[in-house]
């Protein structure tokens, strides 16, 4: 007699798939009733727009889960111990907790990263909706001979990133927090940020703004600074997935010294466990001090950079807007990881600095997208 029991329990992915749904109804409702005057590129970029914002309150969001260490609150995916919410896991979770109070399953954590999933899910079905819009727009343009045409070719590659994003996700939980794996899921999300305001730019200019023009050696200055932002985030990412922020707790000298005992081979061995290195022993202090010094000492490389770029755009007179965020984002890093020093890592500090390294990087793409090297005359 054969067994009726499924081979996976397809409920809890349903219904999260309906959480996200419900998160995305309110702001498409708001949006729809906002904009029914609109023209279709408008339209399109008020929905990127809108969609941009809540990512970045999910890359937020995500950085207070990683932060309050709410990543293992449920510790299966997509579900919390096969239900849709910590309300139909509390036996199992207060089992977990009774065994291990200060442990990474409570019921506070384990509603932290159901909620971080539900704005991830909400994210995706804004995402899909735009696809699926942007694609009826092409085609309708495409039948109307239209000559700016808005092209699907962004949205599906957004799409089809939300959908890598999710599988991190769930890795970032099946695989323990390994370091890699969390880091790569942060750059994720910030990727993702990064394509949708390149879309937001791009249905800008298909509703008719035009973009600045740059010297050339002012564009390569910005491809540079957002190369080396990108870069520092990876970095920090670093730091904070393998718990090295505090091995340094004092600015600008890190244990009483300019150049502390330091293991670079071990704390840049990407593909291990947390707290390991790939042969299994423990990850050594040393390493700790190389992967937190490594993000301080490019740091200042960043700061010269951005500096440099705010002054040459005031210069040229170019990209106003840009240049006022680039130097109060810098300077908000600036405060924040200092906190983070010096004031033993505060949890809103810590945030923030999360938060003001994916809006830098944000807003050198909006720079790059809004501005373009002109052409040479003949």
């Amino acid at each position: 007699m054969m067994d009726a029991t499924p081979l996976y329990n397809l409920s809890p992915a349903l219904r999260l798939m309906g959480m996200g749904l419900v998160v995305a109804l309110g702001p498409l409702a708001w949006l729809w009733l906002r904009h029914q005057g609109a023209g279709p590129a408008r339209r399109l970029q008020a929905l990127t727009l809108l969609t941009l914002f809540l990512t970045f309150d999910l890359v937020m969001f995500g950085a207070f889960t990683r932060l309050t260490d709410s990543g293992l609150g449920c510790p299966d995916w997509p579900g919390c111990y096969g239900q849709a919410s910590p309300v139909g896991a509390r036996v199992q979770i207060d089992a977990a907790e009774a065994a291990m109070p200060t442990g990474p399953v409570t019921h506070g954590k384990a509603w932290v990263e159901m909620i971080h999933r539900y704005l991830a899910t909400g994210v995706g079905v804004l995402i899909l909706v735009l696809t699926l819009a942007t694609w009826r727009q092409w085609r309708r343009q495409r039948a109307a001979a239209a000559t700016d045409i808005v092209h699907p070719g962004w949205p599906l590659l957004t799409l089809l990133w939300v959908c890598a994003q999710g599988a991190f996700g769930a890795l970032t939980v099946t695989m323990k927090l390994f370091p890699a794996i969390v880091t790569l899921h942060l750059l994720g999300g910030v990727g993702l940020l990064v394509l949708l305001v390149v879309q937001a730019e791009s249905y800008r200019r298909s509703a008719g703004a035009a973009p600045e023009p740059l010297a050339a050696g002012l564009r390569a200055l910005l491809w540079l600074s957002a190369g080396a932002v990108a870069l520092q985030i990876a970095l920090g990412g670093w730091v904070s997935t393998n718990y090295a922020v505090l091995v340094c707790n004092t600015f600008p000298m890190c244990q009483g010294s300019w150049w502390p005992p330091m293991d670079f081979a071990q704390g840049f061995e990407l593909w291990r466990p947390l707290g390991e290195s790939a042969d299994g022993s423990r990850l050594e202090f040393h390493a700790l001090t190389a992967i937190h010094y490594t993000h301080r000492l490019f740091a200042y490389a960043v700061f010269v950079l951005l500096g440099l770029l705010a002054w040459r755009l005031a210069r040229a007179g170019r990209l106003a807007a840009q240049r006022r965020w680039v130097l109060g984002l810098a300077a908000l890093q600036l405060l924040t990881g200092l906190s983070n020093v010096i004031l033993d890592w505060p949890l809103l500090a810590a945030v923030l600095h999360t938060g003001g390294a994916a809006a830098l990087m944000t807003v050198l793409t909006w720079a790059l997208c809004a501005s373009h090297r002109p052409e040479l005359s003949r």
